[in-house]
């Protein structure tokens, strides 16, 4: 059988929802054994939320195939105690709580670290561990208004627009996570030493915003909302609606782009208008749009499929799934029965095995337990108590 990247890493997954459990599935797609821990009573909330797939919601099951599932009190002294000897095993620990919870438990990094001084704890919350924002309650629309992101989503003379690709879940819990988690474990195993690794989506979503700070550096501020390069201040770059009320994505960015778009659309004239702003700007976007209305999406796409200019159309969840392309790279799998993204980095040498089902609640309580050493009695007690 062939040996995953991350085989041998075990991590103890304390969060729920969205960001933290989709990290540590990308962690178990290459291999961690990720042990998926619940309280005793609704556990994650994404079980139940949305469309129901069987005993378990959609979201929850796309988002922790791969993992183990045991449910453990850890208000209770004996789980706090089962808990423990989980920590004394394994590599890592993540949790999505609000500062400070993890401590007033007796769970906190310090107080792991004792007994396992090489174990990674990170924690991912909306602002971070420190600042005077620590201790507030937000989503991901909260977090990138605060790094300026928001402000910058839309068109021209409208409101911020919000999509449902969260930004700062995913790029600033998700994905920051992972790539902490990995340094640091990186690091432990030369060092000896853990880390605590403090993910704040905020600073995620705020250190990603790179263009606008770029403006603010040249300029003292950022451009209006829908007038900067990259928003559809430029007619090379936009959206452009079709015939058929679908739209076109049109990425002449660099000029030999612009002038194949320009001569494939038989209007060599627009040719100079290719990062025009402005009244200019707006003229070329004008034309521009007259011209796509005219033919339907279907139709420029099997013209511009042949033309290497970035221009592309803009499809549908359900038509991306089908795409020739997504299909090829082996990004849709079916897991127990429903259709999931498959793991989004290649790896040369490197097959995926077929996914493991999101475990059901508990699943796994008595095979983990025994591995720790106790007896089919002790378990039988702590179940009556309320523990597991």
């Amino acid at each position: 059988m062939q040996t995953q990247p991350l085989s041998g890493l075990r991590i103890l997954d304390l969060t729920r929802l969205l960001p933290g459990p989709l990290a540590t599935q990308h962690l178990a797609d290459y291999g961690a054994e990720v042990i998926k821990i619940e309280d005793t009573g609704a556990g994650d909330y994404a079980r139940t939320m949305g469309a129901m797939a069987g005993d378990s919601s959609y979201f929850y099951q796309v988002v922790n195939r791969n993992k183990q599932s045991l449910r453990l009190d850890l208000k209770q002294e004996a789980g706090r105690a089962v808990f423990l000897r989980l920590v004394e095993t394994a590599d890592a620990v993540v949790e999505g709580f609000r500062p400070g919870v993890m401590d007033k438990l007796g769970l906190g990094y310090a107080q792991l670290a004792e007994i396992n001084p090489r174990l990674v704890f990170c924690s991912i919350t909306g602002y971070g561990q420190t600042g005077p924002y620590a201790l507030r309650a937000g989503h991901d629309i909260n977090y990138i208004g605060y790094a300026g992101v928001l402000d910058q989503i839309g068109v021209a003379g409208g409101a911020p627009a919000i999509s449902n690709l969260q930004i700062g879940d995913l790029l600033g819990g998700t994905m920051a996570a992972v790539v902490g988690m990995l340094v640091a474990l990186l690091d432990a195993r030369s060092s000896g030493r853990g880390r605590h690794v403090d993910v704040a989506m905020t600073d995620a979503a705020l250190a990603h915003a790179i263009f606008p700070l770029v403006e603010v550096l040249a300029q003292g501020a950022v451009r209006p909302r829908g007038e900067d390069l990259l928003t559809g201040g430029v007619p090379c770059y936009g959206v452009y609606e079709t015939a058929d009320g679908r739209h076109m994505a049109v990425g002449a960015l660099e000029e030999k782009f612009w002038y194949l778009l320009c001569d494939t659309l038989g209007r060599p004239d627009l040719k100079p208008a290719h990062l025009d702003t402005g009244a200019a700007g707006a003229a070329a976007r004008d034309e521009l749009s007259v011209i796509f209305r005219g033919r339907s999406q279907h139709d420029w796409s099997t013209l511009f499929d042949q033309i290497d200019c970035c221009v592309t159309p803009v499809l549908r969840l359900e038509e991306s799934l089908s795409n020739p392309q997504v299909q090829a790279r082996g990004m849709v799998v079916e897991v127990g029965g429903v259709r999931q993204f498959g793991p989004p980095v290649k790896l040369s040498g490197h097959v995926p095995p077929a996914p493991s089902p999101a475990p059901g609640a508990g699943a796994d309580t008595d095979a983990l337990l025994s591995g720790l050493g106790l007896d089919s009695e002790e378990i039988r007690r702590l179940r009556d108590a309320g523990v597991i």
